[in-house]
């Protein structure tokens, strides 16, 4: 595994545990350069999913990206990185288990509001304002009254 600080090769694992539900590994390493610690994950190599976009183009599903979303949308929020990760391997698995392992991008998006509508409703109307794009003062007011 390649050192995020100086780029050698070379590193050991200093601590092994179970992420994600038991679907990854999440390994503390110490580069044998530079003695820098740093963190990986190792996941089972499944079937990439493909999002389906508006315009009918496709991409990976990217984790990272729905991550940076959420933290946007949680800030100064009490919902937890850990929290959102958890939220991410919900929606994966949810995924996962249909046949086809193609989501639309506006469907998933419906999956992360489903459960954000549960976990904190600022964060909700947050994201939900990115998501659907509001252009208006209504839309914000549609929005809060889905959700009491």
């Amino acid at each position: 595994m390649k050192c995020p600080s100086c780029g050698f090769l070379e590193s050991k694992v200093i601590d092994s545990r179970s992420a994600e539900d038991d679907c990854a590994i999440r390994r503390r390493r110490e580069c044998l350069e530079c003695g820098q610690r740093f963190t990986t994950y190792e996941r089972l190599g499944e079937r990439p999913i493909i999002v389906i976009k508006s315009d009918g183009s496709s991409e990976a599903f990217d984790r990272d990206k729905l991550m940076r979303g959420l933290l946007i949308a949680c800030a100064k929020r009490s919902i937890t990185p850990d929290e959102m990760d958890a939220l991410i391997t919900d929606i994966e698995s949810q995924i996962r288990s249909g046949a086809s392992g193609e989501v639309r991008s506006r469907d998933l998006g419906e999956m992360v509001l489903k459960r954000l509508a549960h976990m904190d409703d600022v964060a909700y109307i947050r994201f939900a304002s990115v998501y659907k794009d509001f252009q208006s003062v209504e839309e914000f007011s549609s929005a809060l009254e889905d959700i009491k």
